[in-house]
Parts: C-alpha cells; sequence; structure tokens
C-alpha cells in the first residue's frame, strides 16, 4: 500500500469513530436532569404531608408544586378534597384554569403507564 495513503485512511477511521452513531450520551443527559419515572405508588409518596415535597401528575407529566400557595399542606385549596401525590389529569383538565396553570411548574418526571 502506497506510504501516502496510511496517514489519509487512518484519520478517516479516527473520524469515523468520533462521529458514530452512540446514542448513550442523550440517555445519561435525561438522567442527569433528575427525570425519574414515577409509579402511582411512589408518586403517593410525595403528598406535601409531614415535610414531603408536593408532587401531582397531569398528562403523564409530574410536577412539584411544593412551593405554591394554592397546594399548600399537600391539598389544593380551591379545589377541596384534591391532594398532592396523585394524578390529577381529569380534574386540572375540567378546572377554571384548566392546564395553563402548569406552565412554569418544574417538572420531576414522568409517571409509568399503565
Amino acid at each position: 500500500m502506497n506510504k501516502l495513503l496510511l496517514p489519509i485512511i487512518g484519520s478517516s477511521v479516527l473520524l469515523l469513530a468520533a462521529c458514530g452513531g452512540d446514542e448513550a450520551p442523550e440517555e445519561e443527559a435525561a438522567t442527569e436532569e433528575g427525570e425519574q419515572v414515577f409509579t402511582l405508588e411512589e408518586l403517593a409518596e410525595y403528598d406535601g404531608q409531614n415535610g414531603n415535597d408536593a408532587y401531582v401528575a397531569v398528562d403523564g407529566v409530574v410536577y412539584d408544586v411544593t412551593g405554591v400557595g394554592a397546594w399548600e399542606g399537600g391539598e389544593h385549596a380551591p379545589a377541596g378534597g384534591l391532594e398532592a401525590g396523585g394524578d390529577h389529569t381529569e380534574e386540572i383538565e375540567a378546572s377554571p384554569h384548566g392546564t395553563s396553570v402548569l406552565e412554569d411548574l418544574p417538572t420531576v418526571g414522568t409517571l409509568e403507564e399503565e
């Protein structure tokens, strides 16, 4: 083989290796963001009681409502009886404010599909 081609071939191999289609970095990035997949049982632990954070799921997304005044103590005061730690898709979508109140809330994960 021609000695001039060896450096070119070697460089091409390195370039192809560096541009490989490995998807691991994307998966790691999602993990680093702290996104978690919750079961309904796990979500129930985030009820806003006894120092627990308050999370609610709507349309498969889990939102942190811990610092939201309307969810103080883990209960949604305006709705009465709506408690953190559950999937409240139907109630939130049917409420006068709808899902618009969720836009500025931090998300902490997703709800596992059944």
